[in-house]
């Protein structure tokens, strides 16, 4: 099971009217692709909405979400524009490369050396610092408590609630987002944002594979990797992340991991 990051329209999102960066690679080199969810079933078989009863519906959840968490004596948030046309932006920091940031985060958080490998499908979640730093009550961070979704808000909160599919999730905002993110290249690598841009391109997962001189990719003549540089993966996916939060702050869409 792999995992994208989207930053878009919710009404794009749940009309299926976007490309993973896979499904965008494979129709470009003329490969067929179908999106198998968790339970081994192909992603979106079964009767469809249209976008304009998609927009409905989450425009009423987008509603009833803002009204529930608005405070009180102060003004209402004001909802995020939605529609299925706008721009949209992914990437697949995929699950080692989160973890990977995770880590490292974890590691500075508590003056702790950072691993310089992390090995293939591990299970970031059980490792002791970011399990550590996951229930610390005293940094409260959405990406270590499980958030899959950030709506465009600058308050800084998280919360648990049902998604528009009725799925509860745990749901934080684009300003707590973004404190999390200046945190961790603050007390990490101290880039500037071009430097941080540049890592989408040249950082992250070595390839498992050569281009031979006749322009065809093998896999046959090197074997495939098992561990990966944790600083590179780290900093792929905080590239990914960052590039998602500007995105969608300048946009006011939400940011959600698609897995």
């Amino acid at each position: 099971m792999g995992l994208d990051i989207y930053a878009g329209t919710l009404t794009r999102y749940y009309s299926h009217n976007w490309k993973t960066t896979v499904q965008q690679w494979a129709e470009e080199n003329g490969y067929t692709f179908q999106k198998i969810t968790p339970d081994g079933e192909a992603a979106n078989d079964g009767e469809e909405m249209s976008p304009a009863e998609v927009q409905a519906a989450v425009e009423n959840w987008r509603d009833q979400i803002l009204s529930a968490i608005s405070q009180p004596g102060q003004p209402p948030y004001t909802p995020w524009p939605e529609d299925n046309e706008k721009p949209y932006y992914t990437d697949k920091p995929d699950w080692d490369a989160l973890g990977a940031m995770l880590l490292v985060a974890a590691c500075h958080t508590y003056g702790e050396p950072v691993p310089p490998t992390v090995e293939k499908d591990w299970n970031f979640g059980e490792h002791p610092l970011v399990a550590r730093l996951g229930s610390d009550e005293e940094r409260v961070w959405s990406l270590f408590r499980g958030a899959t979704w950030w709506i465009p808000l600058a308050d800084s909160f998280l919360f648990q609630a049902p998604l528009p599919t009725g799925d509860q999730a745990m749901i934080a905002t684009l300003g707590g987002l973004r404190k999390e993110l200046e945190r961790l290249n603050g007390m990490t690598w101290q880039a500037d944002e071009d430097t941080i841009l540049d890592w989408a391109d040249t950082e992250g997962y070595p390839v498992d594979g050569t281009v031979g001189p006749d322009g065809q990719y093998g896999k046959a003549d090197i074997p495939e990797h098992t561990e990966y540089d944790t600083q590179s993966l780290a900093k792929v996916a905080f590239s990914m992340f960052w590039q998602a939060m500007r995105f969608a702050e300048e946009r006011q869409v939400p940011i959600l991991l698609d897995f």
